[in-house]
């Protein structure tokens, strides 16, 4: 087991264990026990009690966080001729068809989001393999699929993000930058975490929210008081 660096140890010490933090009361600590030299992210670990096996209680989504993730996401616009101008208006990074579809298969993958319209879905169908663990693969279930492209770069670009839960039963994102002032960070965190409270699976039983986690990339986690959020 790794030993704990001294900034570590001095950041574990402000967390007092087993205590279940109000997110307000989180969102502040969070800034003080983070130390790197960097502006770390800021992300959010759902526990929920769900089966992620079971299709009836899946739990996937989309949400636009108030206040922005903070990060300047890559988009890469993968439309006909006639959507072109429409998604270089609302900000995408690189827009095209043909010629990106091929660097995608010599293995480029270097965005944080594909948006593509129905017409070109069947072209992507053969670059699953590639783009799908990656999370690139567009969908029409999170707006990455649409014949409104300038819409779904623009709602992307303002902090528009999709979370699935893993086969853990955990929905991870980012929610924002240590940067960012502690009611940003509280007030995006509490957008996402209602979100998921919307998307209770009927077939879900007992407790839906077990555990919430925030922590930045170099802190500890701290542990949030469900009923407090």
């Amino acid at each position: 087991m790794a030993k704990l660096t001294k900034k570590q140890k001095e950041a574990a010490s402000k967390i007092e264990k087993n205590k279940l933090y109000s997110l307000k009361d989180a969102s502040a600590l969070i800034k003080t026990v983070a130390s790197a030299k960097f502006d770390e992210s800021v992300d959010i670990a759902v526990r929920l009690g769900v089966d992620p096996r079971k299709a009836n209680q899946m739990v996937r989504g989309v949400v636009t966080l108030p206040h922005g993730t903070g990060k300047d996401v890559r988009v890469l616009a993968l439309v006909t001729p006639d959507k072109e101008a429409e998604a270089k208006a609302a900000g995408a990074d690189y827009v095209g068809l043909d010629d990106y579809l091929q660097k995608i298969k010599d293995g480029w993958t270097d965005v944080d989001v594909i948006i593509t319209v129905p017409a070109v879905m069947g072209k992507l169908g053969p670059l699953g393999r590639i783009l799908g663990p990656r999370g690139l693969m567009p969908n029409p279930k999170t707006g990455t699929v649409t014949m409104e492209v300038g819409k779904a770069v623009a709602d992307v670009k303002a902090g528009k993000i999709d979370f699935k839960v893993d086969k853990t039963g955990i929905v991870h994102a980012g929610i924002g930058r240590i940067s960012f002032e502690a009611d940003k960070i509280t007030e995006n965190a509490h957008e996402i975490i209602q979100t998921l409270i919307k998307l209770k699976p009927t077939a879900a039983k007992g407790t839906y929210i077990k555990s919430i986690h925030i922590s930045s990339t170099m802190s500890p986690a701290i542990a949030l008081d469900p009923k407090a959020v």
